[in-house]
């Protein structure tokens, strides 16, 4: 692997802190968090949606790759996780929360008729399910991207079916190119085609 120093945000450590203060063991890999920065810095201008806020792993990221135009709208349900991120980056005005199930968000961002440049789907809702739906919601030339793809010590028996679901569904969606990279923790990005 080549070495390369992958300049985390500046608030990355604090966020670090405050994940291992509460416990919280799932953020975003770094190699994962650049690559969202660099596929955030090839949307000037865009529109970007997270599923999956946490304590702001990869809010952090993606905003440190957007220009000033770019708009992020991040969502999660939990509100303690997601006040942490609010602390910490919640003063960068391109950057919006939504505390919110993931089904009422895409469920109104469809009903909206939204579209996003970028979506870094890190929860359930998008990931593992409503992901038809979440895919209506690309703007054309738009990425889908997902993680956590790797089998890990700590993944519960069914997520293994899981992960196999989704790989299949989205090599399968003819609006869709695709690349799964067998790197850092498991991605896959998919431009969704014009």
């Amino acid at each position: 692997m080549l070495n390369i120093d992958l300049r985390p945000p500046a608030s990355l450590p604090a966020l670090q802190a405050e994940a291992e203060r509460i416990g919280f063991t799932i953020s975003s890999d770094p190699l994962t968090g650049a690559l969202l920065r660099t596929l955030a810095a090839a949307k000037p201008g865009g529109q970007l949606l997270e599923l999956g806020t946490g304590v702001g792993f990869g809010s952090a990221w993606l905003l440190a790759g957007m220009d000033q135009q770019a708009r992020l709208l991040t969502v999660d349900n939990n509100e303690q996780h997601q006040s942490i991120a609010r602390a910490h980056l919640g003063s960068d005005p391109r950057l919006s929360f939504q505390l919110i199930d993931g089904h009422a968000a895409i469920t109104a961002f469809l009903e909206a008729g939204r579209r996003f440049d970028l979506i870094f789907a890190d929860m359930y809702p998008g990931k593992y399910q409503r992901l038809t739906d979440t895919l209506q919601l690309l703007a054309p030339g738009g990425l889908y991207v997902v993680d956590d793809l790797l089998p890990a010590p700590d993944w519960e028996p069914e997520r293994g079916q899981r992960v196999e679901t989704l790989i299949q569904t989205l090599e399968q969606e003819p609006m869709l190119s695709l690349i799964p990279l067998d790197w850092s923790v498991g991605v896959i990005i998919a431009a969704r085609r014009g």
